[in-house]
């Protein structure tokens, strides 16, 4: 409130002395006038004292006379003139200066409402710095917050796919065998996934951090990401204090992570600094590549949270994604069947050629598993995955790309 207050004031005073200055210098030319039929006066009287003493002689005296008296004449003729019009002009004058008044404070609040933050308090920056800590700092911990959501109504969207015949079969003997041998570390990772993927997360976190302590030392960065992972969506979303120390792990081993990055961003626009998670989204978005886990969250979030850190923002467009898509392969059913296995098998068989030629990005790999197992080639598809660990070997995030689509293809033994 004191801000605005504040604006609305200064903008008030602005327009009143530009109203003044209007109105004096359209309305009132009289002073002018008559300030120069004073200095005339004063020029005649010091005629008469230098012809007096000397200094100029009675013919020059006289013409400079006759020049400042005709030109004391025009003064007065002016401010008679003048006087007449100034009541004709004020009015005039007035409604110019009240438009101009208006203009300048309805143009302010334009700038203000484009340029600025609307949304905000009557802060400072350093203030508002201040409070996000305080928010980082006091925001509840991972149990507080599955605790609310435990509250809440079943969310449809976060509801996972109807399981396969037999599947809960299988989950409920690996989940019999890890409560028999708590310290099978291959069945501790299979558990959490599988949990994680029924929905299940309380159990995958319990799984996912038997995992973390099994593995010790060795725990990977993957294995930290997953367990952060696990917690954000135990949470519904809802970045704790818990899981933002195991990013910070993270980041700590590789900054450049991108999947801990998008977190961080995340963490940060529910702590107050959306004008830091906006760098680092943006920075993801630009970086790609565009069918990356992260960069469609982001596309759906960034424009609002550019809104709130004042930025000027224009999202990239999307570029074309190399390789056969999941989407080409479902269009190839509407061919007959000779047509689709060719179009089918030109576009992953291309594809091959290309990564054993030349090598290629996670993504292309991930895309040719996936591509393989849709075909049912998955002794192909488990060469493809040998592959992409081998070319990717000191790529610790693209491998974790080749993992999850692997795992999603049914390829499910881990990296060795």
């Amino acid at each position: 409130m004191i801000f605005w207050i504040l604006t609305a004031a200064i903008a008030l005073v602005t327009a009143l002395t530009l109203a003044a200055v209007l109105v004096r210098r359209h309305g009132d030319t009289t002073p002018t006038a008559a300030y120069d039929m004073r200095v005339y006066r004063d020029q005649l009287k010091g005629v008469e004292r230098d012809l007096a003493r000397g200094v100029i002689a009675p013919e020059d005296a006289e013409r400079i006379r006759v020049e400042v008296s005709r030109r004391l004449l025009a003064a007065d003729a002016r401010a008679h003139d003048t006087g007449r019009e100034v009541t004709a002009a004020r009015p005039l004058t007035y409604a110019v200066a009240g438009l101009v008044g208006i203009a300048l404070i309805g143009g302010s609040l334009l700038l203000y409402g484009e340029l600025g933050s609307p949304g905000y308090g009557d802060l400072s920056r350093k203030q508002r710095i201040a409070m996000a800590e305080t928010a980082r700092e006091t925001r509840p911990s991972q149990q507080e917050a599955e605790a609310e959501v435990a509250k809440l109504p079943s969310d449809p969207d976060m509801l996972p796919p109807s399981a396969p015949e037999g599947y809960m079969d299988l989950v409920e003997k690996l989940r019999e065998a890890v409560a028999s041998r708590p310290d099978d570390l291959r069945g501790q990772m299979l558990l959490a996934r599988n949990e994680a993927a029924l929905g299940n997360m309380a159990a995958a976190r319990k799984a996912q951090e038997q995992v973390l302590r099994l593995k010790g030392d060795e725990a990977t960065q993957q294995d930290r990401l997953d367990y952060a992972g696990i917690l954000i969506q135990s949470a519904r979303g809802y970045v704790s204090p818990e899981a933002e120390a195991v990013l910070a792990q993270v980041l700590e081993e590789n900054e450049a992570n991108p999947m801990a990055r998008y977190y961080w961003g995340l963490m940060l626009t529910q702590t107050g600094r959306p004008d830091i998670a906006f760098r680092i989204w943006n920075d993801l978005l630009r970086e790609g590549p565009r069918d990356a886990p992260w960069i469609s969250p982001i596309r759906d979030q960034i424009e609002e949270v550019a809104l709130r850190a004042g930025a000027n923002f224009s999202p990239p467009p999307e570029t074309a994604a190399p390789g056969p898509s999941a989407a080409d392969i479902e269009a190839a059913g509407e061919l007959a069947p000779e047509d689709q296995q060719a179009m089918v098998r030109s576009m992953v068989e291309g594809l091959a050629e290309r990564l054993a030629d030349q090598g290629g990005s996670a993504q292309e790999w991930a895309r040719l598993i996936g591509a393989l197992s849709v075909l049912g080639e998955s002794g192909r598809a488990g060469q493809a995955l040998a592959d992409a660990r081998a070319a990717l070997a000191d790529d610790e995030a693209g491998l974790a790309e080749v993992e999850a689509a692997a795992r999603a293809a049914g390829l499910a033994e881990p990296a060795p």
